[in-house]
């Protein structure tokens, strides 16, 4: 019998599972992943000795994992897909595809911890092979210790770039350009949030100093607008643009690379909490997370969350967020166990450091003056603005939901994770409106979590 079900094994997923069976709760981890540390301790076999190269802070990964797999109260699924979540009377019914069959969870406790993936803006070539997101190159080396290319820009908005350039260059690549978009004065106005969190300083200039050695200086103010492939249909250069405060173009120049890690930031995966019915907000990044109380309660009693799916906010906030999730959803089982003071105090401090996160590394509405009618703008559909526009212009959507309906957009196969939150910033852009909390919201949810096997699907339970 499990008490607690937890979704996710990164750095939230880990505390909470650990935090929970401290307490004396039996718990159930279930994670998509084949090994234990969700994305950001994600490593490509279970013998970490020659992995600490390509992590800051590997250690407290592996201090984490090795002691949930220590724990005798903690089962471990991993490799398992959720592609089904639903909420009734009280209990949550997960149905999980896990080595090769379907499995059927039903729980009155949980705790969300799905992470996010990265944010992403379309502009004219995006679509060419070698064209990717920095998660997909990091993920590449150190998940399958594969450098994507030589001749790498890294690019976009957001601290992430440092580890995935400084990850490029210890895996033996050339970092070609290091672009930041915000300016770096930025974090001026959070001067002291930086100070009371020091380890994040300690951190920024462990990449940094691989970054510097390599003779790599970043620059600020500015973007990849454009890709183009060679002959053979890869990616062969990329226009750099010069921008002002709110991303319009100033000065463009062509560099040649073969691979462009391009990502602004990242956006929450609250898939399976939307399809729970979890209330979901709209942060101040415009990206969609969900509600949750002092105690990381959602909006249904007995399914908390924690980490990336709260709030975009890195590893320590979602470890703190993490250890107050397992306490609480312990306490509701009836273990006897309280959240002290000391938890919550470390939480806030995390949370200053999110805050100013946001305030640092704003996206600006003048990145879709980057894009020409015949952008690829759903990628899994090969829609294009101009296909966007018709359905607007000509046929009447107002919304980004229609839109949707009349182009296929957002409908492939990756469900609209990729376009479903620019889609509605460019609808409401065509239709000289202010995206509405309903339109995100809706952009983000999905009846499949996951999409499965028909075969799989008609074997299960």
């Amino acid at each position: 019998m499990h008490n607690v079900v937890i979704i996710g094994a990164g750095p939230a997923g880990l505390s909470a599972s650990l935090a929970a069976a401290a307490a004396g709760a039996p718990v159930l981890l279930i994670d998509s992943n084949p090994r234990l540390g969700g994305q950001y301790w994600r490593m490509s076999a279970d013998d970490f000795q020659d992995q600490h190269n390509q992590h800051f802070d590997l250690d407290t990964g592996l201090l984490l994992i090795n002691a949930v797999k220590a724990r005798k109260e903690i089962e471990v699924w991993s490799g398992a897909q959720i592609w089904s979540a639903t909420n009734k009377d009280g209990k949550n019914t997960l149905r999980i595809i896990y080595q090769g069959k379907e499995r059927i969870v039903n729980t009155e406790n949980l705790i969300l911890c799905t992470g996010a993936y990265d944010r992403t803006l379309p502009f004219p070539g995006w679509d060419i092979p070698g064209v990717m997101t920095p998660g997909g190159v990091q993920s590449l080396l150190k998940g399958h210790g594969v450098l994507a290319g030589r001749r790498v820009v890294v690019a976009g908005s957001g601290p992430f770039l440092l580890p995935v350039a400084a990850g490029v260059i210890k895996a033996g690549g050339s970092v070609v350009a290091l672009l930041e978009a915000s300016k770096s004065r930025r974090w001026l106005t959070s001067f002291f949030v930086l100070l009371e969190n020091i380890s994040k300083i300690k951190e920024a200039f462990y990449y940094i100093k691989t970054i510097s050695e390599a003779k790599v200086r970043a620059r600020f103010g500015q973007a990849v607008i454009a890709a183009h492939a060679a002959s053979n249909g890869e990616l062969e250069s990329v226009d750099i643009a010069k921008i002002d405060r709110n991303f319009r173009i100033k000065k463009v120049q062509n560099i040649k690379c073969d691979v462009a890690a391009i990502g602004w930031g990242f956006t929450a995966d609250t898939s399976l909490a939307g399809s729970l019915g979890c209330n979901q907000l709209v942060a101040k990044d415009d990206g969609v997370v969900v509600w949750v109380d002092g105690e990381q309660q959602t909006s249904i009693p007995g399914v908390f969350a924690a980490g990336e799916i709260t709030g975009i906010g890195g590893s320590d906030l979602s470890m703190a967020e993490g250890v107050i999730a397992g306490i609480s959803a312990a306490k509701f089982v009836g273990c006897n166990v309280e959240v002290l003071k000391a938890h919550r105090k470390r939480r806030a401090k995390r949370q200053r450091f999110a805050n100013a996160l946001i305030r640092a590394y704003p996206i600006k509405p003048g990145w879709k003056s980057w894009l020409k009618d015949e952008t690829i703008i759903c990628r899994c559909e090969e829609v294009c603005l101009s296909d966007l526009k018709h359905s607007i212009n000509e046929l009447g959507a107002t919304d980004s939901r229609t839109a949707k309906l009349l182009t296929r957009c957002g409908m492939g196969l990756c469900q609209g994770r990729i376009c479903g939150r620019f889609v509605v910033d460019l609808v409401a852009n065509e239709l000289n409106l202010s995206p509405t909390d309903t339109d995100r919201i809706s952009a983000v949810n999905r009846p499949i979590i996951t999409p499965i096997p028909l075969g799989v699907l008609a074997l299960g339970e």
